[in-house]
């Protein structure tokens, strides 16, 4: 299975370079948001068919939105989205854009291998 995060400053519409699991591998859960200053991002895990370095067609999309405290190295990370309807609200036009043309880029073949249900994701509204 070939799989990429893209994790997202939430008003930005270029990925960060770290991943999720990079960002908030060293974090503590937080029990509580009293007192924390969270910067809110919104990871995005596309999922395809194909070996870990090559898709052949790109098959899932989930969204979370996840927010840390990086002074305090607390954070919260709500479950993963993978309803059509919650991905579109959650993901901004232009993040949107930024994954569609990537994904197409990435790889055209694995992009057109898609089912339109996969690429409908990224239509903007």
């Amino acid at each position: 299975m070939w799989k990429k995060n893209f994790l997202f400053r939430a008003a930005e519409s270029t990925p960060l370079t770290e991943s999720e699991n990079e960002l908030f591998h060293d974090t503590e859960p937080a029990l509580d948001s009293t007192g924390l200053v969270l910067d809110k991002f919104l990871s995005v895990w596309v999922q395809g068919e194909g070996s870990e370095e090559k898709p052949s067609t790109f098959t899932n999309l989930y969204v979370r939105t996840a927010m840390l405290d990086v002074r305090k190295q607390v954070s919260l990370l709500q479950p993963l989205q993978g309803r059509s309807h919650q991905i579109k609200q959650l993901l901004t036009k232009e993040q949107k854009q930024f994954l569609r043309q990537w994904l197409q880029v990435h790889d055209p073949q694995a992009w057109e291998s898609s089912e339109d249900h996969f690429r409908d994701l990224f239509e903007l509204e």
